[in-house]
């Protein structure tokens, strides 16, 4: 019988102070409507949504809905009415979020907005055996990528995509970009869209080992975040002939601005997609005077989905995944996953492939 990945209530607490535990629990096969298409889920991944999702602080949370956002997998069945029959026995990528189609500046209605995955506003969920979703909500998946780098793209390189290309306005070559936090699966994707486009990257990471791995992927240099004045540092890096950062694509917040305002062109871009450091960050008269655009980023529309996956196909880009576990029931196995998400071991995506055996290329 098909299974499922649910958070277990067991004893319950607070928001921030629980830890829900996982559970695969057995489900119907879903039936596609006339306009669905069944998928076989072959592989999913994990986003920090998921671990938010554990401690109770991701809003609408649902207990009984799969969890994950992120998926792959085969069309096996499609509804009366489909029109797109060629999606029959083809490798698709899900699409991770919902009620957001075209519009370049919001979703066109914010209270319909959700990203799938153990959320009562779509029973939605890739952490299963099989889904039904409307014809519109999978995209055909890239040739050259396997089943768990295709799960690695979705949430990453949506978020990615529109901070780097929709709001900072990086889309061809030429460009100073800087990509704080490298290591993460939505910085990782900036790096490589970024380097596909011809700009020259520069990250920084708290590890010399992620900032390695980064220069290896194509960017021109890194600086360690925990220096004092790593903006300085980062400022030796750049060529004297473009000595200054165009667009800043960041992921913590934290003391941010104090670095890279004094290195950044009059007009350039600060696209920032979310603040680990913390929930506040200080924004500098510096910054007003250099005429600096702050500009937040979250996850992206269809449109951009698609776009986003005609890149990756284009330029044949491979997602980075970390590490994958094998096996919807190895709970074992996943938490490690979840481990390694909570103390940042990671470099990528972490994936879970759903059968028990290997699987070959989609």
């Amino acid at each position: 019988m098909p299974r499922a990945l649910t958070l277990n209530a067991g004893q319950g607490g607070r928001p921030g102070k629980v830890y829900y535990p996982l559970q695969v629990k057995q489900v119907p096969k879903p039936k596609p409507g006339p306009n669905e298409v069944l998928v076989r889920i072959k592989a999913a991944a994990l986003n920090h949504r998921d671990l938010w999702a554990r401690r109770h602080l991701y809003p609408g949370l649902s207990l009984e809905n799969p969890l994950l956002s992120d998926g792959a997998g085969i069309v096996i069945e499609v509804g009366s009415k489909v029109k797109r029959t060629e999606l029959l026995h083809q490798a698709v990528i899900l699409t991770p979020m919902r009620g957001w189609e075209s519009d370049p500046v919001s979703p066109e209605d914010p209270h319909r907005f959700a990203v799938i995955g153990a959320t009562l506003l779509c029973e939605d969920g890739t952490g299963q055996d099989y889904l039904a979703v409307d014809q519109d909500e999978v995209v055909l998946a890239p040739r050259h990528l396997n089943p768990v780098e295709c799960a690695a793209l979705p949430l990453c390189g949506l978020t990615g995509w529109r901070a780097l290309v929709s709001k900072a306005g990086v889309n061809g070559p030429g460009k100073n970009v800087l990509i704080t936090g490298i290591g993460g699966g939505v910085a990782l994707q900036v790096l490589q869209f970024a380097v596909a486009f011809g700009s020259n990257v520069y990250v920084t990471s708290g590890e010399q080992t992620k900032i390695d791995k980064a220069i290896a992927m194509g960017a021109r240099g890194g600086i360690s975040y925990r220096d004092t004045r790593w903006g300085s540092a980062l400022l030796e890096l750049l060529p004297d002939e473009h000595a200054y950062i165009d667009a800043v694509v960041d992921g913590a917040g934290g003391n941010l601005i104090a670095e890279v305002a004094p290195i950044m062109r009059p007009g350039g871009v600060i696209a920032q997609y979310g603040m680990t450091v913390g929930n506040k960050m200080d924004w500098q008269m510096r910054a007003v005077l250099a005429n600096l655009e702050l500009k937040g980023s979250t996850m992206g529309s269809k449109r951009e989905f698609r776009d986003m996956v005609a890149f990756v196909d284009a330029h044949k880009i491979k997602p980075v995944v970390s590490k994958t576990v094998r096996g919807l029931s190895d709970l074992e196995g996943i938490e490690t996953l979840f481990a390694d998400m909570q103390a940042g071991r990671q470099f990528g995506k972490l994936v879970i492939e759903m059968d028990d055996e290997p699987q070959a290329q989609l």
